[in-house]
């Protein structure tokens, strides 16, 4: 391919994805748009969405659980039926998975409705005509920032406590599944407190995480 072709197809390439960026942002506005007009509003959604985290949170919290329970009764079988408990304990990996799958994505639309939200708030309140309603409007602007921020710092950081039982989960039933022999399930009783410790951190800062979104949603109310 030529340097003119390459240069075609990178001007085709950005073209297509300014125009992918033009439409979301007008999906986006339209959908604002429409919601407002029957009285929700982006500081509704906000809160909306710092709910739905919380719920998949718990949900989260509970999926890791029996997923510990699974392991542990793995682990403390010697030869039998070790078909049938690789299977259920790859089943409670994937469930595992999923609940961290939808935490992540919870928390991904609650960054993108604060950003509009704060975005809009700060460019209404160079409308205000009156100084004294413009600097209280100032004023809780900075106080619900510091809010969301707080509670966004320890939504990241249940999230990110996930990812090292997910993957500590990943290696042993890939592990079991190599190797369905109670010499096996020997090797996996060697992580099992490492893995009870993880997710004794996880449960820890899921309970933290929950408890500053439970009082961000009542402030905002």
């Amino acid at each position: 391919m030529n340097s003119e072709s390459v240069n075609i197809m990178r001007f085709i390439k950005n073209t297509v994805l300014a125009v992918a960026v033009v439409s979301l942002a007008s999906c986006t506005t339209i959908k604002y748009n429409t919601l407002e007009k029957i009285g929700i509003h982006k500081r509704d959604l906000l809160v909306g969405n710092v709910e739905d985290t919380r719920d998949a949170q718990k949900d989260a919290q509970k999926e890791f659980k029996d997923a510990l329970e699974r392991f542990g009764s793995v682990v403390s079988l010697e030869n039998t039926n070790l078909k049938k408990a690789y299977d259920r304990l790859s089943d409670e990996y994937d469930d595992a998975r999923d609940a961290a799958d939808e935490v992540s994505e919870q928390i991904g639309e609650v960054e993108d409705v604060a950003a509009d939200l704060f975005k809009e708030w700060r460019q209404e309140i160079k409308t205000y005509s009156d100084e004294v309603l413009r600097r209280d409007s100032e004023n809780k602007l900075r106080d619900t920032e510091a809010r969301y921020k707080e509670m966004h710092k320890s939504m990241k950081q249940a999230e990110a406590s996930m990812q090292p039982v997910l993957s500590s989960l990943h290696d042993n039933v890939l592990y079991l599944k190599h190797n369905l022999n109670a010499q096996a399930v020997g090797s996996l009783r060697s992580t099992f407190s490492n893995l009870q410790g993880d997710i004794g951190v996880l449960v820890e800062r899921m309970n933290q995480s929950i408890a500053r979104s439970d009082e961000f949603i009542k402030q905002m109310k």
